[in-house]
């Protein structure tokens, strides 16, 4: 966590190198490995700390060598898992699905193997937030998470009690950055602001009067960020003085000594996540579930925020991290994204959203 530029190498990376599927195996070299598990994860920085931090940790503690595979953090994915299935191969025993992925791998169905966490009892440490079932019972079991958060400049204003302040043009007039794309989460951000949370997004009515809400900021929005470099930018330069933005990004460009501050205002901000998820025809269930609750150990969530910068789904309370350094990637309380609503009325919440931008 030396680099501002963490999270966009990890993204360019996992994106490139994911279709590659590129592995190597990680665990004691030396010794032969009577058990071993394929682990799928995003490239790059993200894949890289996991290979140095995690997996050896994992195999000192079960004698499981790890594969480490890399994947797309994408619906391309499911594709290649789909496919994968088909054709009765298996590229990784365990993979990392994106919420709203795995929802579309339920609905598919036959591709997710369900878990018994019986065999997990570490995951009783995580919300039952972060455990997925479907009919067929528990398939993801929630790996770690990331933030979306307000952002302000310290030295021109002062830190808003609510998202609600930001459509204040006596403070904001012109002066904010906000993500351009439907879905980044601003909607969940005036759904937990001024309506009934997620709960507004199940009719359309409820979709328009968001993108109403939505519409009324815009004298206030300097830019709509489509590049997460164009609000490092503006807000270095001093272009906007406040918006949404990645918490662990901003945490670093802060202590590098720029003028930005994320704050958890009362509504919260969006909380995103990971799941670990098994092939349904992986072999490797026994193994799979050793490494899942290794996982969901609170002493692996708080390695995993120290090294890789992501947010624990664990109660602070039960790590040593102190409140420097979960400050760095988490914070409460959350806004939990409508996913099925967004899957389920893509296209129109997508134009809605697009037409507002362009002022129709």
């Amino acid at each position: 966590m030396t680099s501002i530029n963490r999270r966009t190498l990890l993204k360019t990376a996992g994106s490139v190198a994911g279709m590659a599927a590129a592995s190597s195996v990680i665990g004691t070299p030396l010794i032969a490995q009577s058990r071993s598990l394929k682990i799928g994860s995003y490239g790059g920085y993200f894949e890289d700390s996991f290979k140095e931090y995690v997996y050896p940790a994992f195999t000192e503690a079960t004698g499981i060598a790890v594969e480490s595979v890399t994947q797309p953090n994408s619906t391309d994915w499911l594709v290649t898992m789909s496919q994968a299935t088909a054709a009765g191969n298996v590229p990784a025993d365990v993979s990392l699905y994106a919420r709203d992925t795995m929802i579309k791998a339920s609905r598919i169905g036959g591709l997710l193997a369900p878990l018994d966490l019986t065999k997990m009892p570490a995951t009783s440490n995580l919300d039952g937030y972060f455990i997925f079932e479907d009919t067929t019972g528990a398939i993801g079991v929630g790996a770690m998470s990331w933030f979306t958060a307000m952002v302000i400049n310290p030295n021109e204003v002062e830190a808003p009690a609510s998202w609600a302040e930001f459509w204040d043009s006596s403070k904001f007039e012109a002066s904010l950055g906000l993500s351009k794309n439907f879905n980044s989460q601003f909607l969940d951000i005036v759904a937990a602001t001024f309506f009934e949370g997620a709960e507004t997004f199940s009719t359309k009515d409820g979709i328009v009067a968001l993108v109403e809400k939505a519409a009324e900021i815009k004298p206030n929005v300097a830019l709509w960020w489509s590049a997460e470099s164009q609000m490092e930018q503006s807000m270095k330069n001093g272009d906007v003085i406040g918006g949404q933005y990645y918490l662990d990004v901003a945490n670093l460009m802060a202590l590098d000594g720029f003028p930005i501050k994320p704050i958890f205002p009362k509504e919260g901000n969006p909380q995103d996540y990971g799941s670990w998820c098994l092939s349904a025809i992986s072999e490797k269930a026994d193994e799979a579930a050793e490494f899942m609750n290794f996982a969901s150990d609170p002493a692996t969530q708080a390695l995993m925020s120290r090294m890789i910068g992501t947010a624990p789904l664990v109660d602070q309370s039960k790590t040593d991290l102190t409140d420097e350094e979960f400050a760095m990637v988490s914070g409460a309380p959350s806004i939990k994204p409508a996913y099925e609503a967004y899957l389920d009325n893509e296209t129109f919440i997508k134009e809605t959203w697009e037409k507002m931008l362009a002022g129709a």
